[in-house]
């Protein structure tokens, strides 16, 4: 069996975006923070989808201020500019999961090789791993502003599988965005879901993942039985 590559998405697999709902709580509430947050995350996908049609690309800081922008416009929730730009400084060192470090040290062990795999760009990815205490779990980092193309754009898998030196059946991504997986194994490649909102089902077209976990724990116990059939 060929090496496994693992390319991990970052914003809900690694990091968690649900942190920034603390900080938006105390200019809006609890409850209006959710519900912003989760539009937030919403539009950010929107906008990067809605760009890779339009071949617009721009970095996804920018997304992310400009789906800020929007949603705060479309909830009438009349944020100001130093809570939008703590709100933005907030994304780039966002938390890990407390299941992360021991997870990727866990895979490492079995011999993945562990790349972070983002639609951010080298210097936010970068930021992350650092304020997350990630990086040395890292061979490398894979960012689709080397391309200029987001995911799930099958350009985007193919650049990763071509940087990683990686065969498709050996490259697996890793995230817990439903979209993501669906287009990594549509350009061929394996793929994990996490379903860490046990709320959340996955879609229900495209072709499924290999394998599903509630979380990077669970997943690893999965890989290490999957390696062990593969041989």
């Amino acid at each position: 069996m060929d090496t496994p590559l693992f390319a991990f998405s970052l914003h809900d697999t690694l990091v968690d975006t649900q942190d920034l709902s603390a900080l938006l709580a105390l200019r809006l509430g609890a409850a209006e923070a959710s519900v912003f947050n989760r539009r937030w995350r919403e539009k950010q996908s929107e906008f990067t989808y809605r760009r890779g049609l339009m071949g617009a690309y721009a970095d996804f800081h920018r997304i992310q201020h400009e789906a800020l922008e929007a949603v705060d416009r479309e909830r009438g929730t009349r944020l100001g500019e130093e809570s939008k730009q703590a709100l933005l400084a907030h994304c780039r060192r966002l938390p890990a999961f407390v299941d992360a470090p021991g997870a990727l040290t866990r895979l490492r062990g079995l011999g993945v090789r562990c790349v972070a795999f983002s639609n951010a760009s080298r210097y936010d990815i970068e930021l992350l791993l650092d304020n997350t205490g990630l990086a040395d779990r890292f061979e490398d980092i894979v960012s689709a502003e080397e391309v200029r193309r987001f995911q799930p754009d099958a350009a985007l898998y193919a650049h990763l599988r071509a940087r990683t030196h990686s065969r498709p059946e050996a490259t697996w991504l890793i995230s817990a965005e439903p979209a993501e997986i669906i287009g990594a194994r549509y350009a061929g490649l394996r793929a994990a879901w996490l379903q860490r909102d046990p709320q959340r089902a996955f879609e229900s077209w495209g072709d499924p993942p290999d394998l599903m976990a509630p979380d990077l724990d669970a997943l690893a116990t999965q890989c290490a039985g999957w390696f062990a059939r593969e041989g």
